[in-house]
């Protein structure tokens, strides 16, 4: 049996030409579901062309990041730690504290996890864009808004 079409992979200058800018809603959403469809937006899963190996992902702002929710007693009881280096210099924080201090870190720290850990998730990584409120630098690039609630990702 001869194949006719071939799978078409899409080479790095193809995958840079066709990115967008998608703009996320995280007020009411549970911190895991938004970050798992971040993740997939970052990636370029959703796009019929996606590529494994490269960077067909959209760039993603993540507004209202202080409104995001955690179920159960998350808040209280989900702990993130740091180290800094010294001897004896760990440190921990409880998803309450930080959403108070840095809401933007805790949807950070949530979709980094779900990247490749490797140069690509590092790249893809960088286009990712949260804010704590509803205001963000990017309007230039007219982000077209999605609805993460739905069951399809883009428009």
């Amino acid at each position: 049996m001869k194949l006719t079409e071939q799978t078409k992979s899409l080479s790095r200058q193809e995958a840079l030409d066709s990115r967008r800018w998608l703009l996320v809603d995280a007020a009411g959403c549970t911190l895991g579901r938004l970050a798992t469809r971040v993740a997939a937006l970052l990636r370029g899963k959703h796009r019929p062309d996606f590529t494994p190996n490269q960077d067909c992902g959209d760039f993603v702002v993540v507004i209202n990041a202080e409104k995001v929710q955690l179920t159960g007693d998350k808040l209280k009881s989900k702990i993130y730690y740091r180290h800094t280096g010294y001897p004896g210099g760990i440190r921990q924080f409880t998803a309450e504290e930080i959403l108070k201090s840095k809401p933007e870190r805790l949807i950070e720290m949530a979709v980094r996890g779900m990247l490749p850990k490797n140069r690509l998730g590092r790249r893809l990584y960088t286009k990712l864009k949260v804010y704590p409120g509803s205001e963000h630098p990017h309007t230039a690039q007219n982000p077209i808004p999605i609805d993460i609630r739905a069951s399809g990702l883009v428009p």
